[in-house]
Parts: structure tokens; C-alpha cells; sequence
């Protein structure tokens, strides 16, 4: 009998610390697919953007302990890394999408802009089961490449529970992807919510004070959420003011479902 096929993907890039212990998590539970963009690439949601080295692959060695393991760097965005997974790097469907575990959390609205997210969707989107898992950390450290040390066991924890649930159990009814949040600083006993998705976004951007409208520019972005309409059964609620680990139970269908008069 084979063992689960179990795809591991990110928007951080091959480099990144949190993919490899994604990796070490998944490892127990079946076979691997490591295949992530070959650099940074937060916020990109999930574009297919177009360049003269999209889609070019290179294999990279990833060591598992006291194993070496083929991972594959593509050329271009999370989603489109999944799709070169799925379609051309595996022989079978995989059973199960990780992505993450990523630095900085993927909470309310933001969600949208998530490249960790947008992989996740993209592999929901051929019939895969998604885990989107994501670390809090300080703001303004998501889109480096000087990855920063990061106690990942709480995330690994989470994570284990998570995938033996779904290879065991399947998805709850109308739940495509679960997307886990793991505050900071967690202390004591590791302790999650189910949660909904805040209509807030965690982040803003502000206007600048001057600049010439005709030169390249980034927009800067604040953290900020509004408490006195925060929603309490959310998931920023949870990692912000509880200090637990959420679980958003999403879905590909986007739709409003509602009465129709006929």
C-alpha cells in the first residue's frame, strides 16, 4: 500500500527555515513533494505573473535529519509552484497540500494578498486538501531573506494534529483548507481555537508624505486592528488578544449563499 503523497510548498522561497520544518513534520505521516518558489515571494496571492525565467526548475538538497531528500526551486510565484507540482513533478495526485510554515501570520482580510494562501488554493483547486500554517512574528520581518531564528515547535505541533486528522478523517464538510495561525510568544500548554475570518485586515497602508509620482515606490504598511469592532470568535482575536493558535476553516467557494426569489 503507498504511503500518503504529501506536497509541502511556500511563499517564502526554497531557503526558508519554516519550509524545512514543515518538512520534518510531515516526514512521518508519507511520502514528500517539496516544491516552493526559488525565492521571497509574500504577497503575491495567487498570480501566475510572467518573466523570461518563469517556470524553470532546479532540484535542491534538503537533509531530513540524518536523510537527504530532492526538492524542487521553480521560477516563479507559490501558486504557479504548486502547478508545476501537480501537473509535471509528481506521479500521482498528492493527498495533501502544507504551506507554510511561514514567517508572519496570514490573518482577517489579508488572507487575500497571502502567497502562502494563494498555494494552498491553487492546489485546492485540482481536488488537494490544503494546511496553510503561519508563524506571528514582529512586523516588518515577512518579506526577508534573512530569515531569523524561530522556535517551530508549537507550529510543528499543530501542524502533526492537523495532518493526521485530515489523512485520517478527510476535511469537514464545505472546508477546503484549514489556516493556521500561531502566535509569537506561546506559552504554556498548546491550546487552538476554530475560528472565523475577521473582516478586518491586520495591516494597513498609509500615504506617503511626498514623493515624485513619476519614480518607482512602495507603499509602507502599519499594523493596526480596530478593538472595539474586532470580531471575538476571530482568528485575529485569537492570536492577538488570546494568545492561542487559530484554525479558520476556509473554502474555494466563494459564494454567498442565499434565497432566491423566483
Amino acid at each position: 500500500m503507498k504511503k500518503p503523497l504529501i506536497m509541502i510548498t511556500n511563499d517564502d522561497g526554497i531557503k526558508s527555515p519554516g519550509l524545512l520544518a514543515a518538512a520534518k513534520a510531515a516526514e512521518p505521516y508519507g511520502d514528500l513533494l517539496v516544491v516552493a518558489p526559488n525565492r521571497q515571494q509574500t504577497g503575491m496571492a495567487r498570480a501566475f505573473p510572467r518573466t523570461e525565467e518563469t517556470g524553470r526548475i532546479e532540484k535542491v538538497e534538503m537533509c531530513l535529519g540524518t536523510r537527504k531528500h530532492t526538492a524542487y526551486a521553480v521560477h516563479g510565484s507559490p501558486a504557479l509552484a504548486v502547478a508545476h507540482g501537480v501537473v509535471e513533478l509528481s506521479e500521482r495526485k498528492p493527498d495533501l497540500c502544507i504551506s507554510g510554515i511561514n514567517y508572519g501570520e496570514n490573518l482577517g482580510t489579508t488572507i487575500t494578498c497571502s502567497g502562502t494562501l494563494g498555494a494552498a488554493f491553487e492546489a485546492n483547486s485540482y481536488g488537494i486538501p490544503g494546511i496553510a500554517v503561519s508563524m506571528a512574528m514582529e512586523y516588518g520581518k515577512y518579506r526577508s531573506e534573512e530569515f531569523d531564528e524561530v522556535d517551530w515547535e508549537p507550529a510543528k505541533m499543530i501542524l502533526r494534529k492537523f495532518i493526521e486528522d485530515v489523512l485520517v478523517q478527510g476535511m469537514p464538510e464545505k472546508t477546503d483548507i484549514w489556516n493556521i495561525n500561531v502566535p509569537a510568544d506561546l506559552k504554556g500548554p498548546i491550546a487552538y481555537r476554530i475560528t472565523t475570518q475577521s473582516k478586518q485586515n491586520n495591516y494597513y497602508f498609509v500615504k506617503p508624505e511626498k514623493r515624485e509620482l513619476d519614480k518607482p515606490y512602495r507603499l509602507k504598511s502599519v499594523q493596526y486592528v480596530d478593538m472595539k469592532s474586532l470580531e471575538k470568535d476571530s482568528d485575529i482575536y485569537t492570536v492577538y488578544v488570546e494568545n492561542k493558535i487559530s484554525v479558520t476553516p476556509l473554502s474555494l467557494d466563494m459564494s454567498v449563499h442565499m434565497a432566491v426569489a423566483k
